[in-house]
């Protein structure tokens, strides 16, 4: 409750690689259900917490880019579930990897994680 609008970012994208890495384990094992409902909620992360976070007004071009990058992550995360291929669920685990590591490096200079922070996300 106490996080800044930034840890808030780091902790949607740890929450959407969990549901990431939990879906490719039920895959692996067959377990339909769970896979469906784990990329569910990878989806709701991507698309309620990070999409809903970004403010493509103040953000730019940054903005409107991350905006693209999530919907393709959504299409990938949906291919994965219907189509039953791990392949989408790896590359968008590797996506979400690279942003976050990318939110942790910002988080490092306090001047770029204010722009960011102005940036909408």
């Amino acid at each position: 409750m106490s996080a800044s609008p930034h840890g808030l970012v780091l902790m949607l994208y740890e929450g959407a690689m969990l549901a990431v890495s939990a879906a490719r384990m039920h895959m692996q094992l067959g377990q339909k259900a769970e896979k469906s409902r784990a990329i569910s909620k990878a989806i709701a992360i991507i698309s309620d917490g990070l999409m809903a976070s970004l403010d493509t007004r103040a953000g730019g071009e940054i903005a409107e880019r991350l905006l693209v990058l999530y919907q393709y992550m959504i299409e990938k995360l949906s291919e994965a579930n219907v189509r039953n291929l791990p392949d989408p669920l790896e590359e968008v685990g590797r996506l979400l990897a690279d942003l976050n590591d990318a939110w942790k490096s910002i988080a490092k200079t306090p001047a770029a994680q204010a722009a960011a922070v102005d940036a909408g996300t």
